[in-house]
């Protein structure tokens, strides 16, 4: 799949780090650092520009070494980039440890997931059909 993409970041575009990535690395843009203290949130622009076709999305994710070493985190994960916007992606990273963290320049921050999507049409009903898990949820079929 061909994209198309405006790169204003002063970085090299993401890439696919190994043949089986699912997720491409963002890049911190930023003109100083940012330090996030623990709890603070902050929206880290990325210089870049996607035009998606229809019927995909991008979403934004954590990276797991950055949430697990570091306590950071993407607050809204997944984000999702709609093919139809076209401003410039912003991550939003939050500090869930007990220290601060600073985000530098070209730090990576997040990966992006590209993914097809359905869209639905509801039809209402008053019923639905039965199934032996029926209405339970929230842990209902167990830890174990």
């Amino acid at each position: 799949m061909k994209i198309q993409i405006i790169n204003n970041s002063g970085h090299a575009l993401p890439n696919y780090e190994t043949i089986a990535s699912a997720g491409m690395d963002l890049r911190a843009v930023l003109t100083e650092p940012i330090t996030l203290n623990p709890l603070e949130r902050a929206i880290v622009k990325t210089g870049l520009f996607i035009e998606l076709p229809i019927g995909y999305e991008a979403q934004v994710r954590p990276r797991s070494g950055l949430a697990a070493k570091k306590g950071v985190t993407v607050l809204n994960s997944p984000g999702t980039i709609d093919a139809d916007y076209r401003g410039e992606i912003g991550v939003i990273l939050v500090n869930l440890s007990n220290e601060a963290f600073v985000v530098e320049n070209g730090e990576r921050i997040a990966q992006l997931v590209i993914a097809r999507h359905e869209r639905a049409e509801w039809i209402e009903v008053s019923e639905l059909t039965e199934t032996s898990r029926g209405a339970g949820g929230f842990g209902s079929t167990g830890t174990k």
